[in-house]
């Protein structure tokens, strides 16, 4: 690919990398939550109330959500680089009369 076509890239390869990662950590947290209902044949269920359904699941799916932020705002290195490097834009020409 040449470099003109890679500028229109939405999400370079490792924005999309740790999308993918973060939208994992979100689809185990929510599995981590399921389980069976509170009222079986024998009266209460108590595991309705254990760790992994109401600690761990969801920590998991809220981490999730919080790197998802991050990997969408993180900007790119070649973007870093070339904004560093570009040269300020000339407004001396201009004379700030409406075209």
């Amino acid at each position: 690919m040449s470099e003109k076509s890679q500028a229109y890239i939405l999400f370079p390869r490792r924005n999309l990398l740790m999308m993918g990662g973060c939208l994992a950590l979100i689809i185990i947290g929510f599995i981590l939550m399921c389980g069976g209902s509170s009222s079986v044949e024998g009266g209460f269920n108590p595991d309705i109330f254990s760790t992994r359904r109401i600690v761990v699941g969801p920590a998991l799916a809220f981490l999730g959500f919080l790197l998802m932020a991050f990997a969408i705002i993180l900007p790119s290195r070649k973007r870093k680089q070339s904004a560093a490097g570009a040269p300020a834009a000339d407004t001396s020409s201009d004379t700030g009369s409406p075209a």
